[in-house]
């Protein structure tokens, strides 16, 4: 039986801590959660790999050197509510459970949105929700939320998700240009989103988020 446990330390001593990501809580729940679980059955062994796994077609989980520094930069607080689009099998989820005081997660995907809650459940993540609907709705019921996250590329922000982000809250997506991509940070000043470039990036183009749909910059 493979050593997850050794390799999720090699991840983050190889992937994540050279890339500045020194912040304690992200290194420790990315050293906790077991990663393996998050992923397609028959791609455990790719996990820790510094690559996305594939879930579906046109869906991925980030990279890990990704996802950790889209976390730095999001800069989540313990006390914080976060909404988190495009969660898969939930390995996003679990890792924002940890840094923030609960999670609400959205998955698309046939079956997947049940699938990542069981798993969250039976790691004890008891302040993560998952949602099966439309990613670009969100879930503005429970909002609005000091952190919105989305894992996956967009073109345009749908005003539906720039209304659910709380004043003074914060947004985290890889904006996508043909195969380009820049990870982007927002935040809502005065009820517009003022968007900062961070670092190069690029996902698959998450629906409902393409250009040319209502949306918000």
């Amino acid at each position: 039986m493979s050593d997850y446990a050794t390799r999720r330390t090699m991840m983050v001593d190889t992937q994540v801590r050279p890339s500045d990501v020194t912040k304690f809580p992200i290194i420790d729940a990315m050293l906790k959660v077991e990663r393996e679980n998050y992923v397609p059955e028959g791609q455990r062994d790719a996990a820790y790999a510094d690559r996305e796994v594939v879930l579906a077609p046109g869906r991925v989980v980030t990279e890990p050197r990704t996802f950790a520094k889209m976390l730095d930069a999001l800069n989540i607080q313990p006390d914080e509510l976060v909404l988190n689009l495009g969660c898969g099998l939930g390995y996003s989820a679990a890792i924002l459970a940890r840094l923030s005081d609960a999670v609400v997660a959205v998955e698309d995907l046939d079956g997947m949105a049940d699938e990542a809650q069981s798993m969250l459940s039976a790691a004890g993540a008891d302040n993560a929700a998952i949602m099966e609907g439309p990613l670009a709705e969100g879930a503005a019921k429970h909002g609005p939320y000091d952190v919105i996250l989305i894992e996956g590329g967009v073109a345009q922000i749908p005003a539906t998700i720039a209304d659910q982000l709380a004043e003074g809250g914060r947004i985290g997506a890889i904006f996508m240009d043909g195969v380009l991509g820049t990870m982007r940070i927002g935040q809502k000043i005065d009820g517009t989103i003022d968007w900062r470039d961070m670092f190069n990036a690029t996902a698959p183009v998450l629906p409902g988020f393409e250009a040319n749909v209502g949306f918000t910059l």
